[in-house]
């Protein structure tokens, strides 16, 4: 594969806060859990995603949340469909184990991939995708639980939140970091779904000890939640259920975050 064959769709103003609604992909299909478990349907991927791009959303995650538990790749045909209707920079993750699967992705209409349990069991995989595609092109997510043990309060999970690695999670981004990556979703199991606010002091980690952008990701319930990630340092703000379930609607998401001077599109 040639190297930017396609341009990233939108870029924006270094600072700039983006809102990414997040499309948890489950047998073809949007669904939201909570911590990881508690799965419910939330709707068909392509109509979702045509909303979102329609009223406004500036980035779009699809994320096979149950890829690489049952040891496939991500649905290219999903992926390829989503491609179809969306507008705005597109980010895939769940089963990419390494270039090869990345590269398919990219070639499906994806803007971005998403590593996490591969990127963590082989991190040289990490710098190969990165000399593939672009440093433009690869987010490494990072799932966490908060452990005492851990001398940042944070420990490493891998397949998707169900396997406990031992590994601080603050040192792992500083790792994924020095390969170059230039954004990082970390997502906190203590808050993932629950509505009750990211897990700030996890942003703010990570956001003091790399410089890349970090995506805010699990707990958003208010209009204030996602204004306190900004604040802690997240330049991109994902959120699921609040969008899937029109708790909380994008435009006025964005009305909020302005009249409390965050700088969104």
């Amino acid at each position: 594969m040639e190297k930017e064959t396609r341009p990233v769709k939108k870029t924006w103003p270094p600072g700039t806060v983006r809102i990414m609604p997040c499309l948890d992909m489950q047998n073809g299909r949007v669904v939201k859990g909570e911590q990881f478990v508690n799965i419910r349907d939330a709707g068909d991927p392509v109509a979702c995603a045509k909303a979102y791009c329609d009223a406004g959303a500036d980035q779009l995650a699809l994320l096979d949340i149950t890829a690489t538990v049952e040891g496939r790749r991500t649905m290219l045909n999903v992926v390829q469909a989503v491609a179809a209707v969306t507008t705005i920079p597109f980010t895939v993750g769940g089963g990419i184990t390494d270039v090869a699967s990345a590269v398919a992705i990219i070639e499906a209409g994806a803007d971005c991939v998403s590593t996490s349990s591969a990127a963590f069991r082989r991190p040289q995989v990490i710098a190969e995708m990165i000399k593939e595609l672009g440093p433009d092109r690869v987010t490494v997510a990072i799932d966490v639980a908060q452990s005492a043990a851990m001398p940042s309060g944070y420990e490493v999970y891998v397949d998707g939140g169900r396997t406990a690695t031992g590994a601080d999670a603050i040192e792992w981004a500083k790792r994924v970091n020095g390969y170059g990556v230039r954004s990082i979703l970390p997502t906190s199991k203590s808050t993932d779904g629950m509505r009750t606010g990211y897990d700030l002091p996890l942003i703010r980690q990570i956001r003091a000890a790399t410089d890349a952008e970090v995506v805010a990701s699990g707990g958003a319930g208010t209009l204030e939640h996602f204004y306190e990630a900004a604040q802690a340092g997240a330049t991109v703000l994902l959120a699921a259920s609040v969008f899937h379930f029109n708790i909380i609607g994008i435009r006025p998401l964005k009305e909020y975050l302005r009249s409390r001077g965050v700088p969104v599109p």
